[in-house]
């Protein structure tokens, strides 16, 4: 990866995103030697231009930033590193520094707690109590969910409506998880119907 550091003043912007959610965290800005302590250690790391000198993310609050992926623009001058977060990442104790005030995109993360679920199963779970029911009791409750959701557009409350659209996105999501497949896969084929 050629960064060029020349071209602000030794300085690129890093914007910071979740690697799961795909929400903007925050903006920083690195130096060279920010950089590689960042994929040396794997721990986002920006030189601070007020402090005018190296900060690890997390240094006093232990929100660490770890470093999941990390790209580059077209123009080599700015940086997007998917991270995990240990908490917060804003100093005030928002999720993100863009006080977005909810997670955009709860639905990926739902995502990885049902694979959690699978990988590291837990007494009492209801996904876990779903998927022992096998497949056909999983596609099964797709399905009700699915009228119970046509019924509450036609005849309910909007209130009715959305949950009855959130349990059909929860059950398939679980559907997807137990025949092996991601929201990735889908959105990729929905990317191609769409051309």
């Amino acid at each position: 990866m050629e960064i060029d550091f020349n071209k602000t003043d030794g300085l690129v912007p890093v914007i910071i995103q979740d690697e799961q959610t795909l929400e903007v965290l925050m903006l920083g800005y690195m130096n060279q030697e920010a950089y590689n302590k960042t994929v040396q250690e794997k721990i986002v790391t920006f030189f601070s231009r007020s402090k005018n000198r190296l900060w690890t993310k997390g240094e006093t609050s232990n929100n660490f930033l770890h470093v999941k992926d990390v790209r580059i623009d077209c123009d080599n001058d700015t940086l997007l590193i998917k991270v995990k977060a240990d908490g917060p990442t804003c100093h005030t104790g928002n999720r993100s520094c863009f006080n977005t005030g909810y997670n955009q995109n709860f639905i990926l993360q739902l995502e990885q707690i049902i694979a959690d679920r699978y990988e590291n199963p837990q007494e009492g779970s209801y996904v876990n109590k779903l998927r022992g029911k096998g497949i056909n009791k999983i596609a099964q409750k797709v399905g009700e969910e699915a009228v119970e959701t046509v019924i509450a557009a036609l005849n309910e409350t909007e209130t009715d409506f959305i949950n009855e659209s959130s349990d059909l996105i929860f059950h398939l999501l679980v559907l997807l998880r137990e025949k092996g497949f991601s929201l990735e896969r889908i959105a990729k084929n929905l990317e191609e119907r769409h051309k």
